[in-house]
């Protein structure tokens, strides 16, 4: 019943981690393309409070859940679909880690523009290729793991 219920957990977190980034990822990248400086405020507030309230837990969820499912189903720690879920985990992490700190100093400067009435720093929009790009390969690597998680394919 315990796995059950974990095992639950982790659908849950996984389904709140991606969800959120997707939505997040969305509202962000199309206020950018406004160019309007509200809207870019506004978005980049609300998605740094997303990664705090949702993403965040979700990731430690992940973890913790995930490996108290293989130690409890007695799967073999050296299948290949765990250690490529593993790694792939800490990729996507070594990804999202720097988005984080891309998107507050992203926060901050949009604030800082709107309350003084100025265009936004041309640094905000070399921020916002990073994000795009790093965020470009997290998408893709979560649907691996997914993939990995469900089909256990190794």
């Amino acid at each position: 019943m315990d796995y059950l219920i974990i095992k639950w957990i982790h659908i849950l977190s996984s389904t709140i981690l991606f969800g959120t980034g997707i939505g997040s990822a969305f509202y962000m990248f199309v206020a950018n393309r406004t160019k309007d400086i509200a809207s870019i405020a506004f978005a980049t507030k609300w998605v740094v409070i997303a990664d705090w309230f949702f993403t965040t837990p979700s990731i430690i969820i992940q973890l913790v859940s995930g490996l108290y499912m293989v130690h409890t189903a007695g799967h073999d720690w050296s299948a290949i679909w765990i250690k490529y879920g593993i790694i792939l985990y800490f990729v996507t992490g070594a990804c999202w880690l720097p988005v984080v700190v891309i998107q507050i100093k992203m926060r901050d400067m949009a604030l800082a523009a709107l309350a003084n009435k100025l265009p936004l720093d041309p640094k905000y929009w070399k921020m916002d290729k990073w994000w795009i790009t790093l965020g470009s390969l997290a998408f893709p690597i979560v649907v691996v793991i997914f993939w990995l998680m469900v089909a256990k394919p190794f």
